[in-house]
């Protein structure tokens, strides 16, 4: 087991340099379409998004395996919460992995009657209810991050009965106390991500990821510009956190 989650590993880097490069022909369609390029030029880009999936579709062989791995992992955390949204999330991952195999085997002819419309849905259902459980996990944390954050920063500042609002005052007595509040929670905020880049770089991914597939079930369409500039930025987060692996939010 362990060695295949090893070859796993190297399967899922090369996966999502192909990605990449699949979101990068994605957007480069929608902006050849709307620049006016020829129908052949659209179509070869196309037809070359289409060889990527198809080829990340065949890496992806076996995930479902490493994701069971992961739920298997994740059952043991002591926070019930992250134990709740990580163990759901990677079953619901395995759930996707196998429906995207079960694709690829329709669109290479192994299951020659297979509805791929309906399997295509599915396994995009399963992909949104992931991403929406990894987003409340990154809420959770960032939650978690700031209510120990906030008692810090007021120890810092003894002097003033309200620090979030003290320096807000001081430079402008006229602002309302409600504006000065959000300002300085804000503030609290951007500190904590600009504190914790693993968490920022993956409440960023998770953000970018979910529009593909409310795109694709039709419940948030967003056209396949927004989703190609989306796949893209989310892929190079990705790449990023598999080059500097420190940069990967653990457990």
């Amino acid at each position: 087991m362990d060695s295949w989650v090893r070859f796993n590993a190297q399967s899922q880097a090369k996966e999502r340099v192909i990605r990449a490069a699949q979101y990068a022909c994605t957007l480069l369609g929608y902006t050849l379409q709307k620049g006016g390029a020829t129908a052949e030029l659209h179509k070869t880009v196309s037809q070359l998004e289409a060889h990527m999936s198809m080829t990340r579709k065949m890496l992806r062989l076996g995930n479902s395996v490493e994701a069971l791995e992961a739920a298997k992992r994740a059952i043991h955390l002591s926070d019930s919460v992250l134990r709740l949204c990580l163990t759901i999330s990677h079953l619901n991952r395995a759930m996707y992995f196998v429906c995207d195999n079960v694709l690829w085997a329709g669109k290479t002819g192994l299951i020659p009657k297979l509805d791929q419309h309906k399997w295509s849905q599915r396994s995009f259902r399963y992909y949104l209810f992931a991403l929406i459980l990894n987003l409340t996990r990154d809420v959770y944390e960032l939650r978690l991050l700031i209510e120990c954050e906030g008692p810090y920063r007021a120890s810092k500042a003894p002097h003033s009965p309200n620090p979030t609002l003290s320096a807000d005052h001081l430079s402008s007595p006229s602002t309302p106390a409600t504006s000065a509040w959000i300002r300085g929670q804000l503030h609290l905020l951007v500190t904590v991500l600009y504190s914790n880049p693993p968490l920022l770089l993956d409440l960023v991914k998770n953000s970018c990821d979910i529009f593909i597939p409310l795109d694709r079930l039709g419940i948030y369409p967003t056209g396949p510009g927004f989703v190609g500039a989306c796949g893209l930025a989310s892929s190079v987060l990705s790449i990023l956190t598999m080059v500097h692996p420190w940069l990967k939010l653990k457990p």
